[in-house]
């Protein structure tokens, strides 16, 4: 009968409850990012950071790299995690190419940081512009030299906060610090995140449609 009660209730419940995706709030120095993660297209990827964040293994890490192309706020990446910090690690999570999850690394996505496919552990970035010279390639597109074709894996998108997400990008950088193609590109002060928690979130009702009037058009 407890079992027939539950079952009711779930019907019960509007479909846009029963399906509701995850969100985070990542509390930084400077604001607040708040991101949508997609369970159902990349199910393993938002396990994995979900772990992180309900172990509150992300709580004192930092947004430490920064890549601009070109004018502030208009194409790059940032980048934060635990920055291989072995008492904040877990066991890597399988790859989750974007042929299989359909998601892209376009603007205000996060993905994952690796080396191989199947290596991201705790690191992540997020996604400034279109960044989808980033999404996995398929064999005919593989060009001559090219090794991994695997892309990186968003699992995410960033719902509010993109505003925070330029004022990193936007932070001082070392011009020492870093190795290969990382060097110049870690902030000289990283950006602390200070807790990584999940959030109920409530879009913002949209702005009431505008009625036009022609009549009130100024007369040539």
């Amino acid at each position: 009968m407890r079992f027939l009660f539950i079952v009711l209730a779930l019907i019960s419940l509007p479909a846009a409850a029963q399906t509701a995706l995850p969100h985070v709030a990542l509390e930084t120095d400077a604001g607040t990012i708040t991101i949508r993660l997609e369970a159902e297209k990349a199910p393993a990827t938002v396990a994995n950071f979900l772990r992180y964040v309900d172990g509150k293994r992300l709580d004192g890490t930092s947004f430490y790299r920064a890549m601009l192309v070109g004018d502030p706020g208009k194409f790059g990446l940032v980048q934060g995690g635990v920055k291989g910090d072995p008492k904040r690690l877990l066991p890597p999570v399988k790859h989750e190419p974007t042929s299989q999850t359909g998601l892209s690394n376009t603007n205000g996505a996060i993905s994952m940081a690796r080396g191989a496919p199947g290596s991201a552990t705790a690191d992540f970035f997020i996604i400034l512009g279109d960044l989808s010279s980033l999404d996995a390639k398929t064999e005919g597109a593989k060009t001559e030299g090219q090794g991994d074709i695997a892309g990186f894996a968003p699992f995410g998108q960033v719902v509010e906060g993109m505003d925070v997400v330029r004022t990193i990008q936007s932070a001082p950088t070392s011009p020492t610090l870093g190795e290969g193609a990382m060097k110049g590109q870690m902030l000289a002060k990283p950006i602390t995140i200070k807790t990584a928690r999940r959030v109920a979130y409530t879009p913002p009702e949209p702005a009431p449609k505008q009625d036009f009037d022609p009549a009130e058009l100024p007369q040539p």
